[in-house]
């Protein structure tokens, strides 16, 4: 049987816990993040003949480091590599909602958008126009109620999909002012040499660029379990100086 992982991220009150329990029933447990007092919750469930383990992480407005379960679920998506990250949207808050989304589409392409509270939103007059939204965005974008489980088969299609690799999303390219851009070309490259596919270089130069202590921390911690970290210490340099 194909296995794969799942990562659930999202703002808080978007109904993300309750399309975890959703999937998972029973089958979940609890506990905190390596070295963080920030809980942590993974539960399985299996769906056209493959298992999946689903990573809960922790609520978060955005993945810039300012908490420690923003660094928490920031760490899990780039070190970790999930399989698929499915990013859930609040249908009556999507403008606020998109900021999270943003962020983790620069991260991973492996990406699927699920917009819940669909049932509010209708209530509310709220229309949504999908089709729309994945166009923009560049990656699956289902619409569920997770209360009533309304649209969580489509939704682990497209998931199956991207896990499978039968989908791969092109996501939507952010173009910063010039001068970041310029920026972000010298030290890419470096980047790359030090990870090359393994971690997202562009967005890695972004936060080295963005002065981003916390990130720094956590690529040392990740060298050190690589094998051939001795080789890319002098490359970690570079980008520490970049910060500064």
């Amino acid at each position: 049987m194909r296995s794969y992982t799942i990562a659930l991220a999202g703002n808080p009150n978007t109904g993300k816990s309750t399309l975890f329990n959703a999937l998972t029933g029973l089958r979940q447990h609890t506990g905190n993040w390596a070295g963080k007092t920030v809980t942590s919750a993974e539960g399985f469930f299996e769906y056209d003949d493959a298992s999946f383990r689903i990573v809960d992480l922790p609520g978060t407005y955005s993945l810039y480091s300012n908490s420690t379960d923003e660094e928490a679920a920031r760490d899990y998506i780039i070190f970790e590599n999930p399989d698929v990250t499915i990013v859930i949207l609040d249908a009556t808050s999507l403008e606020r909602n998109l900021n999270l989304a943003l962020q983790v589409l620069e991260m991973t392409n492996r990406v699927v958008v699920c917009i819940n509270l669909m049932d509010e939103a209708r209530r509310l007059g709220i229309k949504i126009d999908l089709k729309k939204m994945q166009e923009k965005l560049g990656v699956p974008t289902v619409a569920i109620s997770a209360r009533s489980k309304k649209g969580i088969d489509e939704l682990l299609k497209q998931v199956m999909l991207v896990a499978s690799g039968a989908v791969v999303p092109s996501p939507i390219s952010i173009t910063y002012s010039e001068e970041i851009e310029k920026k972000i070309a010298a030290i890419e490259p470096q980047v790359r040499e030090m990870f090359g596919t393994h971690l997202p270089s562009r967005w890695i130069a972004l936060r080295l660029l963005d002065d981003d202590e916390s990130l720094l921390t956590s690529l040392k911690k990740w060298l050190q379990r690589d094998q051939n970290a001795a080789s890319r210490k002098e490359v970690l340099q570079y980008g520490e100086t970049a910060c500064h």
